[in-house]
């Protein structure tokens, strides 16, 4: 089993900074909401940021080595997990920080392919590895964590049950849905698909399965995916599923989807942050580390 599990949190965020009128936020929240990474955002006890819930997820899976992706402007993750570069402890867990900069002529990242190309470029060694990725503004479940920490396949990503998800219809039906074959092998992903090919879409358990970008990946295989991908015709970015898609058709039979059914609060907009608190509040009423 591998122990490298790579965070992406050097997104802009655009969502969670729209305006919104919420009477179930304090200025604080929303002033967070404004200026910080999402997965900095204080929805936990003592304020501390929803990350901190992933980290701590993270380490009962087993992982030791942890990538933090952030943005040019992503000093504030420093204060919170460690001031060096590279090989930061925190509980534990060996933290080291890349940075996904900016091309020039754009204004926002180029996309979540982008910003792990730019990760195995400053840190070479996942090239040769094998690693796991997720985004800092979900919080996956450890058992979600160690199933990708587990699985033999070269590639894999978690494969949500639509059904099991708590948001709302309209939200869960814009998600990208996964296409298995019986032996839950990906063999494709479409996004914003319409009602009408949704039983085309079902697997042999009859469910519609989603990604919520929680990957593993076998790196020396990926890199040249990675390297070349294409950008997004419509949102104008490079995207792990193309990565994912494109290393499928050339290598079939490499990239598993592993069934789940549960819930992963997310960090979207500002009106998911009381939605969050609570299920914190619920499910983790403390961080308990270990020893």
């Amino acid at each position: 089993m591998h122990n490298n599990l790579v965070i992406l949190a050097g997104g802009a965020s655009s969502r969670m900074k729209k305006e919104a009128v919420l009477d179930n936020l304090s200025p604080e929240e929303i002033a967070q909401a404004n200026e910080r990474s999402k997965g900095l955002i204080g929805v936990g006890g003592s304020g501390r940021p929803l990350l901190d819930y992933l980290l701590l997820n993270a380490k009962k899976a087993g992982y030791k080595n942890i990538y933090i992706i952030i943005g040019e402007q992503g000093e504030l993750f420093k204060e919170f997990y460690g001031s060096q570069n590279v090989n930061n402890d925190f509980h534990g867990l060996n933290i080291s920080f890349a940075v996904q900069y900016i091309p020039d002529g754009r204004v926002k990242p180029f996309g979540t392919a982008d910003a792990l190309f730019q990760a195995v470029e400053q840190f070479p060694e996942l090239n040769s590895q094998q690693y796991s990725v997720c985004n800092s503004d979900n919080l996956y479940s450890a058992k979600a964590l160690l199933a990708l920490r587990e699985t033999t396949s070269p590639n894999a990503f978690i494969a949500y049950d639509r059904d099991a998800l708590e948001f709302p219809s309209e939200r869960i039906s814009r998600f990208a849905i996964a296409k298995l074959d019986k032996n839950n092998q990906l063999l494709d992903i479409l996004e914003k698909p319409s009602t009408e090919v949704l039983n085309d879409y079902k697997d042999v358990e009859g469910k519609i399965r989603v990604s919520m970008n929680a990957f593993k990946f076998n790196g020396s295989t990926l890199y040249t995916h990675l390297k070349n991908c294409p950008v997004h015709p419509e949102r104008d970015e490079k995207e792990l599923p193309t990565v994912l898609l494109n290393s499928v058709n050339e290598n079939p039979n490499t990239t598993i989807g592993i069934p789940f059914s549960e819930h992963v609060p997310d960090l979207t907009a500002k009106e998911d942050i009381a939605d969050v608190k609570e299920y914190l509040k619920k499910y983790y009423p403390v961080l308990d580390w270990g020893a």
